[in-house]
């Protein structure tokens, strides 16, 4: 199983970016996908996930993260809009089964920073 983030990158406040992730040697659709992001000096957080049928975003990015997935193509995406400097961190893209939660895999991560 490999899941590759890409599109992370330097960006100014206020700024966007997308990422997205590329998962293969799994059946996509049986799997939660989510992005976290560990920030310098802090704890990894959840910061966006979806299933097949729902999504949800933490309240630190609600209204400016959206994420999606295309199954044909066996990707998810995290749109960032109105970027600030707090939002600067190692963004990972993560898949858990959806009915055998141990299963699990991680992405490399990529990295975010938001600067003037």
């Amino acid at each position: 199983v490999q899941l590759v983030e890409s599109g992370g990158g330097l960006v100014q406040p206020g700024g966007s970016l997308r990422l997205s992730c590329a998962a293969s040697g799994l059946t996509f659709t049986d799997y939660h996908m989510s992005w976290y992001r560990q920030a310098p000096g802090k704890e990894r957080e959840l910061v966006a996930t979806i299933d097949q049928f729902n999504f949800r975003t933490e309240d630190s990015v609600k209204g400016r993260f959206t994420i999606w997935r295309d199954d044909v193509v066996r990707k998810v995406y995290l749109q960032m809009s109105s970027l600030n400097v707090h939002d600067t961190a190692v963004y990972w893209c993560h898949a858990r089964h959806s009915r055998a939660i141990s299963e699990e895999y991680w992405g490399q991560g990529t990295q975010v920073t938001v600067s003037p």
